[in-house]
């Protein structure tokens, strides 16, 4: 079984390199025809644009999807939202959406030995998307509450931002999006051919190849990108020594496709097909450099494989609408085989009604998990949904923003979800918000099913209830500076854990467990040069412990949040300087109480086709935990890691 397993695996990642090579000689066909006239063209273009977009990031006056579902103007937005582009992706060639998110404030990205996770405000409970389809779950990491691995989001290529609303978005997006919504939104093909080239290489024996090509022809556009990871190994600092972290090799490989074809000018169709190997050495947490918990040298490997099929409709007004059917797939072999599907069917519409603006739509959703292993096999859980929201202008400064969403789970029956939210415009310069949802999140297939040598599922359990709620203020003192700030609350009731019982790790129902906290950025843009973001985040959780009182809750390596960024563009030459500074750690459950990591980014353009960078992460070689462990354990974080690169577009 576990030959056949890698022989798969092996004829997959042959498949692999083989799209990889396709996707590089599609990329010169459509390409080559161009070449000469494209780098005069895309130079002229980026220069334009550069000239012309408006200083977003400091007025606040980006237009947002997300949190609102509708194309909004972000002071119009009753949310927390944070907004990573296109253009801060290129200008700091992050590598993968963990080293993206890591730089917003209030957020935790990590890398959590297979697994990477995100939490906001505190809370796992996040809801992924990619152009508003959900990637989570039911089959991730049991004793955790994360449902999406950020592994399977295969490339940054074809990402033109990502939006972060932090809180609950309950009618909306699904009662369970406790901690908030991350969208990540994808790229058009460009108008004109073009094709990227992007190699690096760094330390520990890391090579990362990537082309991406991209064009258009009359109304059909394309986006097409493969890739290869390589990597020997991790180090980690223990007590002042840096040592190779035991098998935490990579060899990885992806290949993204979306496809547009426009039907009118208010109508399209779109495709998208999102492929990810991941073939990695497994490691755990540790006491120190001699107890390792290694599994040997059994690697993990995972397949993704999501497709999808959108029929966008409406889209020259103000409220478009779509039906969308998809298929997620992800296989996992380590310590057996087991994979889940997820199916799902969505449908949304908006209607403008004068001073209302209603969107409603259905969702069906259908996951299917196997693991034989563990004792479970095609187990089903199902969710049908819908959701309505109305936008209601009440004059010219105030809007009053209603929704409900009703769930009906196959095993937990109908649930009510509804939300309310209130928008004052007090002049253009600034906004005030408050908003209150209520919560359900159903267990998972992990929760119910999961069974080995160390841990026991629970089909007993109960769904997840409570409520969000976040209060915030945003203001532009002028063009260059920006401000904004929120205070946040959620309960829970019958919140799930895992703990250990007579030495066997089981999922229960706590009574409670409560988050509170706050989030405060300030963007200046210094001069035409330099700009600076300063953030502080504080997170407070609590959960019900054994003898019923509400106990302080270690798991959280974000207590207390400072982030720094300092950055600069000038001609050819782009730098940024980002630190993050958390404080209050519980050190039963962590290295060190205080964690400052600080990264470093240079890029220089060599020409309008070609841009050499380097990266320095974690520049001061700090010691410091990625994710908490248990008692006196943790997942160490990595050592200074150094990156040289080169981009050429043609």
């Amino acid at each position: 079984m576990k030959i056949l397993s890698e022989l798969k695996e092996r004829a997959a990642m042959r498949r692999l390199t083989g799209a990889v090579l396709a996707t590089a000689v599609f990329g010169c066909a459509m390409g080559s025809v161009y070449a000469a006239e494209e780098t005069k063209a895309a130079a002229e273009e980026k220069a334009a644009a550069a000239a012309e977009e408006p200083i977003d990031e400091y007025t606040l006056s980006e237009t947002v999807v997300t949190a609102e579902r509708i194309p909004t103007e972000r002071m119009n937005t009753p949310a927390n939202i944070s907004v990573i582009t296109s253009k801060d992706i290129e200008a700091n060639h992050y590598v993968d959406v963990v080293e993206a998110l890591s730089q917003v404030n209030g957020v935790v990205a990590s890398h959590q030995g297979g697994f990477d996770g995100v939490a906001i405000n505190g809370d796992e409970r996040v809801v992924v998307m990619v152009d508003g389809r959900r990637l989570n779950n039911d089959q991730i990491l049991p004793s955790g509450k994360g449902r999406v691995d950020l592994k399977m989001i295969p490339t940054l290529k074809n990402i033109d931002r990502i939006e972060v609303v932090k809180g609950g978005s309950s009618a909306l997006y699904g009662s369970d999006a406790v901690g908030g919504v991350i969208n990540i939104i994808t790229k058009r093909g460009s108008k004109k051919p073009q094709t990227t080239l992007d190699v690096n290489m760094g330390s520990w024996g890391t090579y990362n190849y990537e082309i991406a090509t991209q064009g258009s022809d009359n109304d059909f556009s394309w986006f097409v990108s493969g890739s290869l990871q390589k990597q020997n190994h991790l180090r980690y600092k223990l007590d002042g020594e840096s040592h190779n972290t035991p098998h935490s090799d990579k060899d990885n490989n992806s290949f993204v496709v979306r496809l547009d074809q426009n039907l009118d000018e208010a109508s399209s169709v779109r495709f998208n097909f999102e492929h990810k190997t991941v073939h990695e050495g497994m490691y755990f947490n540790e006491l120190n450099p001699s107890e390792w918990l290694p599994q040997k040298d059994e690697p993990l490997v995972e397949i993704f494989n999501n497709v999808a099929l959108s029929y966008n409709f409406k889209e020259n007004k103000k409220t478009p609408g779509y039906l969308r059917v998809f298929n997620n797939y992800k296989g996992t072999y380590f310590q057996g085989s087991y994979d889940t599907r997820l199916f799902g069917a969505d449908y949304q519409n908006g209607w403008e009604l004068g001073e209302h603006t209603v969107v409603a739509g259905a969702e069906w959703h259908e996951s299917r998990s196997t693991n034989k292993a563990s004792g479970y096999e095609d187990e089903k859980l199902r969710d049908i949904s819908g959701y309505v929201q109305d936008t209601w202008k009440l004059g010219d400064k105030w809007s009053l923003v209603p929704g409900v969403r009703v769930n009906n789970h196959n095993r937990y029956g109908t649930h009510w979800s509804p939300k309310i939210a209130v928008n004052y415009r007090a002049d253009k310069k600034t906004q005030l918000y408050a908003s209150w949802g209520r919560v359900f999140q159903a267990p998972s297939a992990d929760d119910l099913f999961y069974t080995n040598a160390g841990k026991r599922s629970n089909v007993d359990l109960r769904p997840e209830t409570g409520y969000t709620e976040t209060i915030g203020i945003n203001h532009c003192f002028d063009d260059a500076t920006s401000v904004s700030f929120s205070v946040f609350q959620s309960q829970l009731h019958d919140a799930i854990t895992w703990a250990p019982v007579g030495g066997v790790w089981w999922p229960s129902n706590v009574n409670k467990e409560k988050r509170r906290g706050l989030d405060f950025t300030v963007k200046r843009r210094i001069s035409p040069i330099w700009d600076i973001d300063l953030g502080y985040s504080y997170t407070s959780i609590r959960q019900t412990d054994a003898t019923g009182d509400l106990a302080y809750y270690g798991k959280n390596l974000k207590p207390n949040g400072y982030h720094v960024a300092l950055k600069y563009h000038q001609g050819a030459w782009k730098a940024g300087l980002y630190t993050n500074y958390n404080t209050g750690i519980d050190t039963s459950l962590a290295l060190a109480r205080h964690a400052a990591l600080v990264d470093l980014n240079v890029s220089y353009d060599v020409n309008a086709a070609t841009t050499i960078y380097f990266k320095a992460l974690n520049l001061f070689n700090q010691e410091y935990s990625a994710y908490p462990g248990g008692k006196g354990s943790y997942y160490p974080g990595n050592c200074r890691f150094f990156q040289l690169g080169v981009t050429y577009t043609f």
